[in-house]
């Protein structure tokens, strides 16, 4: 029974999280999962916030994106894409600590010379964590406690040139409700209907999110709610003098 809490985050598993999860089961969820960023427009509020990072940026100069939990790479394609279209010189890296997943990304990603991606756990391998000019998290964080989180995101920040770009979920009882309805109609495993009510019930309300932002140095955060239900946090970082 996958229960849902407006005063606490919940600490329940998503099934995607298990280092073991692939297959045909994998093939199918990464489907659903598409479908749903494709409906919900998600990435536009992750491409949204590179426009705002680089907006001064020469597009002359290299610039390395670094997608934490990066899944089969979707993301980092439409990033290229986008990178292509508007004349920036992209290198992009994705990081995932399930080898199945990343498997899958590089054989998807063989037309992009500019993607490569490396099996990483960010929280057990720190040092494994590449320099970058900006790191993405994209429905990545709800999967982590609050204490996980800020720590990584210190991490991150002293990895980073320009800032991160986070594009997680609002937890809200009328995201959850609307969920169970869409995801009867139009997906098609187990494993995505359950992990979708998982996820939105370890979503964040704003006020989650500008609490972990005060106790993460060198940075200045911008928190701004965007559908579906969704926030996109921007850290652009900020250096001591």
């Amino acid at each position: 029974m996958i229960t849902f809490s407006h005063k606490y985050r919940s600490d329940q598993v998503e099934i995607m999280d298990d280092l073991d999860f692939q297959g045909e089961e994998m093939k199918n969820l990464l489907k659903d999962l598409k479908t749903v960023n494709k409906w919900l427009g998600g990435n536009n509020i992750t491409i949204d916030g590179l426009q705002k990072l680089l907006k001064n940026h020469p597009k002359s100069k290299s610039i390395t994106l670094l997608d934490i939990g990066c899944g089969d790479g979707e993301f980092l394609r439409k990033c290229s894409d986008f990178g292509n279209k508007n004349h920036f010189n992209f290198k992009c890296i994705g990081l995932d600590f399930n080898e199945n997943i990343i498997a899958v990304a590089r054989k998807q990603s063989n037309n992009y010379p500019n993607i490569s991606f490396e099996k990483v756990d960010v929280f057990l391998n720190e040092e494994s964590i590449p320099n970058c000019d900006i790191a993405l998290c994209t429905l990545f964080l709800h999967h982590f406690s609050n204490e996980k989180i800020e720590s990584l995101l210190n991490t991150l920040l002293k990895k980073v040139n320009i800032g991160l770009i986070i594009n997680d979920l609002q937890r809200s009882k009328q995201a959850f409700n609307l969920f169970k309805i869409v995801s009867k109609l139009f997906l098609k495993t187990k494993t995505a209907k359950h992990d979708g009510l998982v996820s939105i019930a370890r979503g964040f309300k704003k006020s989650e999110l500008e609490s972990i932002s005060k106790k993460i140095p060198n940075q200045q955060s911008a928190i701004h709610w965007r559908w579906a239900f969704r926030y996109q946090w921007i850290l652009k970082k900020t250096y001591e003098r």
